[in-house]
């Protein structure tokens, strides 16, 4: 499970990339490096880390259900995810 500062500073960088996407795509039309330079480093969508929404672990995740493996094991085991079974031959 991932420090909850870390998840907390995740989650700020996303509002700081959906304030400034606008403004960032108006630069970019424009080419205006310099106004770019000066918008905030973590504003920029490169900057983002894809994280389990649940527990926050950042490797082996699985963005066609947002979550990491491990959590995805647990989960489809339990039955807690539709139209997923666990696979036996």
């Amino acid at each position: 499970m991932a420090r909850e500062a870390v998840k907390a500073r995740e989650r700020k960088r996303e509002k700081l990339v959906a304030k400034y996407a606008a403004k960032r795509a108006e630069l970019k039309a424009n080419e205006d490096w310099a106004g770019l330079d000066k918008l905030p480093r973590n504003s920029s969508k490169v900057r983002l880390h894809n994280r389990c929404k649940l527990t926050g672990r950042p490797k082996g995740y699985m963005r066609k259900f947002g979550i990491s493996r491990v959590t995805f094991r647990e989960m489809a085991s339990a039955g807690l995810i539709p139209g997923v079974t666990k696979a036996s031959w």
